[in-house]
């Protein structure tokens, strides 16, 4: 059934042409569909099986991130963090049931306004009682800042809600909370939910700000396999870790739909230049994909989509894989998460920009999936922050990441060699982690170093799986274009070499784009009209027309001195 999905009516509607409100209603309904259809079980969810990457993965997600938020939220986050507890904890399965069955919609409240990724932090309390706990948010930076918290939508709500528990004035370290938020009409007593503005230019959703005042909780509300333990844990911030220990899952899971809107924007590139002509020489009509200008992006769109799709799934297994150190495993989904989202921020506005006008235009799906794209940057950990954690710990010698050997590839050579100049200065500086020397000239090197292992990773898998060698260098020739005195210094390839090199690579892979963008398998899931002549046409009838019968009176028109 998933496959046919997208023909199904809910997602043939155009969601530029309603109200936001109308828009978000449609998300919640899609989320539903979508998670019917591929119907993970609790089992599932809890161990990350490949039904439930399968429901993040499909391509219709990237259609719509507002959909693709609501599923995060209530499989990966909310249903994901109880179902280890549901042994211990039969009474949370009627929730939980509710919760598969999108009776129920569950958000994750934890981050506060004041606080970003600084969440560790969290000022909200829940003060125990005789009879239960008592929520409250002391002050307004530390109202929750996360989506999706108000009555609108017909739709009952509750939260996972981090906050300090708080034990004959103690505090105990930070727990879990079960938050009934709203039924089908209306907030619950003492819960407040702030509707913030629309994201600039992105899929609509209700983002919200959640406060709460002197809310009564039972004393089941504590997300915890044993409800009656009170005590402060000897390690405050490795429990906080244990607490939230699906976000280094979410750090991947957030990845997946920019591949295929990567894939998406590739077809939608590739095929309007292929059918919109400029007159040439002779007044004959000439493709733009005629010119290496127009060229280029559309291919290195297509080849960072082809090797990011291939290596996603070996960066789940590895993510996943119980028998790596947990420090290791979140490592390789930061640098998933690091590449992905890179190379999708690269790619996505090279593509609409030579796409002219049309690809400024909602309709035709690149100018909006880029702005839906910026708040993956920020989920599940910003991914600067991300680097830079990483980066500090690889540099301290703390684990080190399984890249590929330096001989295998120049891009894994790029990896090694930019991790190994800067342990070289790091211990060279005679500094710690937290100096000033430190924070000035090793820190801004955390992101690129993290995206070379990623690109040495993406290529290897690639490799390995028989990716085209013409995509390969593609592909090649864009992880260069973004550092070329390394290759240039360290490599021997001169910048005249580097241009050859590219020009070799995109003239070798440009008589198999057409197959290529077939085989990227995203066609039946892309709406843009530009794809063709014929569907703009059909586009252009549904939209309004302005007519009438008015008559111009010519001395309104007359030139005056």
């Amino acid at each position: 059934m998933t496959h046919q999905l997208h023909a199904h009516p809910l997602f043939q509607v155009r969601t530029e042409l309603l109200s936001p409100e109308e828009s978000i209603a449609l998300s919640y309904k899609r989320a539903r569909l979508l998670f019917k259809a591929h119907s993970p079980t609790i089992q599932d969810i809890q161990s990350c099986s490949p039904r439930f990457w399968a429901m993040l993965r499909d391509p219709i997600c990237a259609m719509d991130i507002a959909m693709f938020t609501i599923l995060v939220c209530q499989a990966s986050l909310t249903i994901g963090t109880l179902s280890r507890h549901l042994k211990s904890r039969p009474d949370l399965k009627p929730l939980v049931d509710r919760l598969m069955r999108f009776e129920t919609v569950g958000i994750y409240l934890l981050t506060e306004r004041g606080h970003g990724l600084d969440a560790f932090n969290v000022e909200t309390t829940a003060t125990k009682t005789p009879h239960g706990f008592i929520l409250n948010t002391p002050r307004e930076e530390a109202a929750k800042f996360m989506p999706g918290s108000s009555p609108k939508f017909g739709i009952p709500k509750v939260a996972l809600t981090m906050a300090r528990l708080i034990v004959n004035g103690e505090d105990r370290g930070t727990r879990f909370f079960i938050v009934p938020l709203c039924d089908e009409r209306e907030m619950y007593r003492g819960v407040e939910s702030v509707t913030l503005p629309r994201r600039s230019g992105t899929q609509p959703f209700d983002w919200s700000i959640t406060r709460f005042n002197n809310v009564h909780l039972p004393s089941t509300a504590l997300v915890a396999s044993d409800m009656n333990n009170f005590s402060r844990p000897p390690n405050p911030l490795q429990s906080w870790w244990n607490e939230i220990w699906r976000i280094p899952i979410g750090t991947l899971v957030v990845a997946a739909p920019w591949i295929s809107a990567l894939k998406a924007t590739a077809y939608i590139g590739g095929r309007y230049s292929m059918y919109r002509c400029i007159l040439g020489k002779g007044n004959q009509p000439t493709p733009i994909m005629s010119f290496r200008t127009q060229q280029w992006p559309i291919m290195h769109a297509t080849a960072a989509a082809m090797v990011l799709d291939n290596w996603y799934p070996v960066a789940i297994d590895s993510t996943i894989d119980r028998s790596v150190d947990h420090s290791v495993r979140h490592a390789l989904a930061v640098i998933g998460k690091t590449t992905i989202c890179r190379h999708f921020q690269r790619c996505i506005p090279e593509v609409a920009e030579r796409c002219g006008a049309q690809g400024t235009f909602e309709h035709n799906y690149m100018a909006k999936i880029e702005n839906d794209g910026k708040g993956a940057i920020i989920a599940e950990g910003d991914v600067l922050t991300l680097c830079i954690r990483l980066f500090s710990e690889l540099l301290l010698k703390r684990y080190e990441i399984p890249l590929p050997p330096p001989e295998e590839s120049l891009l894994a050579r790029h990896a090694s060699g930019l991790l190994e100049e800067n342990i070289e200065l790091f211990n060279a500086l005679k500094c710690d982690h937290r100096s000033e020397s430190f924070n000035n000239l090793l820190l801004p090197q955390s992101q690129p170093v993290v995206e070379a292992m990623g690109h040495a990773l993406a290529y290897s898998a690639a490799s390995k799986a028989g990716i085209p060698q013409y995509v390969l260098d593609v592909y090649e020739s864009a992880i260069i274009r973004q550092d070329p005195a390394w290759y240039s210094e360290r490599a021997g390839i001169n910048r005249l070499s580097q241009r050859l090199r590219e020009d070799a690579a995109v003239s070798s892979m440009l008589p198999h784009l057409p197959t290529l963008l077939s085989e990227l398998n995203i066609a039946q899931y892309v709406t843009a009209p530009i794809v063709s002549d014929t569907q703009w046409k059909t586009y252009l009838d549904q939209l309004p027309v302005h007519s009438g019968n008015a008559v111009p009176i010519p001395e309104q028109f007359h030139a005056m001195l």
